[in-house]
């Protein structure tokens, strides 16, 4: 038998005590005290504390490698972006936030470069599908999550505004390399 088979008592007569449901309100009360009193204790003395606080903006939590903050351009050493306007993050996006302007390069190593490449945060949804369908390494996640502000036009990010150096992503770059080395390997298993 796949499972446990529970039968459940519905005419079952209820005392006075329990149809006010005081057992209940007391054994919630005595869960919730005995938490209270354990984070106060832990709190006052400094010890076994198990309450997970930050105090922000002073502290800040060290997020998983995994973890998805707004999309931004990888740039160069030479400063410029390692995007060559493909257009697979623009076609990628499902909400469309993403607007590239392609320009040509006369005898460089990459031809195509980014004119205009725009990110309407106010949109963005985080979900990643950029950094996936980017064949040069060129757009990803970073850890950056407060983007707050005031007005709607001010949350259009321009080629400027997203370009970060490359020794400032190099953790989130490692991790995407792990799971394309992942990915690899499970796919050569197969065969």
């Amino acid at each position: 038998m796949p499972g446990k088979v529970v039968k459940v008592r519905r005419h079952e007569k209820l005392g006075w005590l329990e149809r006010l449901y005081v057992p209940m309100i007391v054994k919630g009360l005595v869960v919730t005290s005995r938490h209270f009193f354990r984070n106060l204790r832990g709190f006052v003395s400094g010890k076994n504390r198990t309450d997970f606080v930050v105090q922000y903006p002073e502290e800040r939590v060290d997020y998983p490698d995994a973890f998805r903050g707004m999309p931004v351009l990888v740039q160069l050493d030479n400063g410029q972006p390692r995007c060559v306007a493909c257009g697979l993050c623009e076609f990628a996006c499902p909400t469309d936030c993403i607007s590239i302007v392609p320009g040509e390069i006369e005898g460089a190593r990459i031809e195509r470069y980014p004119e205009v490449f725009d990110i309407d945060m106010s949109r963005c949804m985080f979900c990643g599908l950029c950094e996936e369908a980017c064949p040069e390494e060129a757009i990803v996640m970073s850890r950056e999550v407060e983007i707050a502000t005031y007005d709607r036009p001010s949350m259009i990010y321009e080629k400027q505004q997203l370009l970060v150096p490359e020794s400032l992503l190099k953790r989130r770059l490692d991790f995407l390399r792990a799971e394309y080395d992942r990915q690899h390997a499970a796919a050569g298993g197969r065969s």
